[in-house]
């Protein structure tokens, strides 16, 4: 699943629960969100108002949403889950948590859209694509007499002393892609002791893979480990972060989006799956402040999405560290031998 030739080809871009009862009655949509909750709340309203289907809508973290639907697989209550990193709803579709669908819009996505649908056994779909990276404080970095930092190496730095943050690989797609990501760019004896000795420079390991960029934007951390469309947010608008894309190469995310099995609003579900892939509503990312490249060849891509085509991308491995066995493995290894450290 490599991005580099479509890129190079192809391109010239707090948690909030709205707990929903179940909804059964035609006319309504379960909805669980992982992107930002301003994009959640476009998708939800421009939808609802297009074809007079109420959506109720969750926002949470990918992992969250993952645990969520398998609590629930006895009684689904969900319909469709969107976005979020690409890992976790593979692992959904291996366990048969969601279902098989083919939509009339696949003609028009790009490979690496269709190469996630075939991965997950038609269970799943890419929604967008986005680099893995960091966003630093520049007045923070200037102030501790530093280099800018452009390699996950310089993270590392003891001047980062409780001066970095990163989300939790339980709760965040965004932080399970770094862990997945340092283990293939580094072997994995090499990843956890790079992973260890970052720990020591973690002030925190948050709920939302996102919170990190806003936390360096707004000084109360000097770098965030964030998906580098997620840093662009905070520099478009001015304030004091740079977005890099790390020296040594990068991981990527495909955010994908899956029917829940058993979803009670089943051609609600469908609908919304052919609506969501379409050029009109993956162009409500960019006014959402989110600069994804879109799955869609005919969506426009933002202006401020982070150039991939320019990054030095690994081949990812979204089959392998998209399964359940090595997500639960990595897991419980990060949990064993990082978390719980002393600082």
């Amino acid at each position: 699943m490599q991005l580099r030739s479509w890129l190079g080809a192809g391109m010239l871009a707090a948690t909030v629960s709205f707990a929903p009862a179940p909804a059964s009655a035609q006319g309504a949509l379960v909805l669980y969100c992982a992107v930002q909750e301003e994009w959640c709340r476009a998708m939800s309203n421009a939808f609802e108002k297009e074809t007079g289907i109420k959506v109720a809508m969750t926002r949470k973290s990918s992992g969250e949403i993952y645990a969520q639907i398998k609590a629930e697989a006895s009684n689904p209550r969900g319909d469709v889950w969107w976005g979020g990193t690409g890992d976790p709803h593979l692992q959904a579709a291996e366990e048969s948590l969601t279902l098989e669908y083919e939509s009339p819009v696949n003609k028009d996505l790009h490979d690496w859209s269709l190469s996630q649908w075939k991965a997950a056994k038609q269970r799943s779909i890419g929604i967008y694509a986005g680099a893995l990276g960091f966003g630093f404080n520049t007045q923070q970095i200037k102030s501790k007499g530093m280099a800018e930092p452009k390699c996950w190496a310089d993270l590392l730095d003891a001047k980062l002393k409780d001066d970095v943050q990163v989300a939790d690989p339980n709760s965040s797609g965004t932080a399970y892609t770094l862990l997945a990501t340092v283990v293939q760019l580094m072997g994995e004896e090499k990843g956890f002791e790079y992973l260890k000795a970052l720990h020591k420079n973690i002030s925190q390991y948050t709920k939302s893979g996102a919170a990190p960029a806003k936390a360096a934007s707004l000084g109360e951390t000097a770098v965030g480990i964030v998906f580098i469309h997620d840093a662009v947010v905070f520099a478009v608008q001015g304030d004091p972060i740079k977005p890099v894309a790390p020296c040594e190469g990068t991981g990527y995310e495909i955010g994908s989006m899956s029917i829940v099995k058993g979803a009670r609003n089943l051609e609600n579900a469908k609908k919304f799956y052919d609506w969501a892939l379409s050029p009109a509503a993956q162009a409500l990312g960019a006014p959402a402040k989110s600069y994804q490249v879109p799955s869609n060849k005919n969506a426009p891509v933002p202006p401020q999405a982070p150039k991939m085509s320019d990054m030095k991308l690994i081949d990812y491995d979204f089959v392998k560290y998209g399964s359940s066995a090595e997500r639960v493995r990595l897991l419980a290894k990060w949990d064993k031998e990082v978390k719980s450290l002393p600082k």
